[in-house]
């Protein structure tokens, strides 16, 4: 999943060289830490958030093929 993560916000974003995904497990939930440019913030979240929350979404959906559960942080 942190690979999905990662290509789809490096097709996203001006910079995809800053594109880093971070993995961290807490007690139930596997937590991605998405983290981009600055100038690339906003067009990994989208207006109103819609982009942030169909990969949210996309994710979402990998996470129940995997049986777990997932939250992605954009930081």
């Amino acid at each position: 999943m942190k690979q999905l993560i990662e290509v789809i916000a490096k097709a996203l974003v001006d910079h995809p060289e800053q594109v880093q995904v971070r993995e961290r497990q807490e007690e139930k939930t596997i937590v991605f830490e998405l983290s981009v440019a600055p100038e690339d913030m906003g067009k990994v979240i989208g207006k109103q958030g819609r982009i942030a929350k169909a990969l949210r979404t996309v994710v979402g959906a990998a996470a129940v093929k995997e049986e777990k559960r997932v939250h992605v942080e954009i930081v």
